[in-house]
């Protein structure tokens, strides 16, 4: 686990405030937000997402339904979007972008602890608490 791992998973579970997300998003190389994009592209594929996740995620993000990763969620299959979203170039759209997939992870991963860990599980990214 890396401390990108950390955040990203502490983000998604509202135990760190999205604007610290976005300062530290912020602080990176472009190529390292790329690579923060694609990560979180994988992880949103890893815990299921679907196409129905789109609304809840924009909502969460805080994202108008006009926005560039808005109308890229709910249009098309998901994982396709989902790497377009994570290859969205100039920095405005990757910050919605960056927002937009945490939001997603997080709702993703909520139905995944739901179904499948309500009973305990070895994710350590489950047993993530507030510091």
């Amino acid at each position: 686990m890396t401390e990108r791992d950390v955040i990203l998973n502490e983000l998604a579970q509202e135990l760190r405030p999205m604007s610290q997300g976005i300062e530290w998003f912020d602080g990176l190389s472009p190529e390292e937000q790329s690579e923060t994009l694609r990560f979180l592209r994988h992880h949103c594929v890893q815990a299921r997402a679907v196409i129905e996740d789109g609304p809840e995620s924009i909502r969460r993000a805080g994202l108008r339904l006009t926005h560039t990763p808005a109308v890229l969620i709910t249009s098309g299959r998901i994982d396709h979007q989902l790497g377009r979203i994570a290859s969205l170039a100039p920095l405005d759209e990757r910050r919605k972008a960056f927002r937009l997939l945490v939001a997603i992870l997080a709702v993703a991963d909520e139905r995944r602890r739901e179904r499948f860990c309500s009973g305990g599980c070895s994710h350590w990214w489950h047993r993530l608490s507030v510091a």
